[in-house]
């Protein structure tokens, strides 16, 4: 018998289509009356331009100014979380109520995916891929190959597709 599934971690990069992805966690949250947490990982800065900002900016302002884009960010996946609800709700009207946390972060995202799926004692990953690069039909997305070949945990690995339709959650359609 499998194990049962009480809380699902998805893994957002904010594309328009990325909502997509998130119908399945919420069909899959529903069938197992299982809560959702949303991550969303902002890559940090690489050194040098770490370096180059640190000799514009002093130390107190880059905190700021990063702690800004994170703010920013947590904002922009609430907003389009409303608007998926909003269109999703007519279909699941206990969508809202699954989503236990939105959490944003700062780091690598495959390390920041793995590690929040253990803090939470995930039982499925769900995340979307693009399909990008030469052997698109072949190959999984990079940053989805990356958090299989390291995870324990099942994950569920949606192609996002290229005209998702109705789906499309985007800033510009708020």
């Amino acid at each position: 018998m499998p194990p049962e599934i009480k809380r699902i971690l998805y893994a957002t990069d904010l594309s328009p289509n990325a909502a997509y992805a998130m119908r399945y966690a919420s069909k899959i949250a529903g069938q197992n009356d299982a809560r959702i947490v949303i991550l969303h990982v902002i890559e940090k800065m690489s050194a040098t331009s770490q370096a180059l900002l640190s000799s514009y900016l002093d130390k107190e302002e880059l905190e700021a100014r990063s702690q800004a884009a994170v703010d920013y960010q947590i904002e922009r996946i609430r907003k389009r979380l409303d608007l998926f609800c909003e269109k999703e709700c007519r279909f699941d009207p206990d969508l809202v109520r699954r989503v236990e946390k939105i959490e944003v972060r700062e780091g690598f995202p495959a390390d920041e995916i793995l590690k929040l799926a253990d803090a939470n004692d995930s039982d499925l990953i769900v995340m979307g891929t693009h399909g990008k690069g030469l052997l698109e039909n072949t190959f999984v997305g990079s940053m989805a190959h990356r958090v299989m070949r390291r995870s324990r945990r099942p994950i569920f690995v949606v192609p996002l597709p290229a005209d998702p339709g109705d789906i499309t959650i985007d800033e510009a359609s708020a």
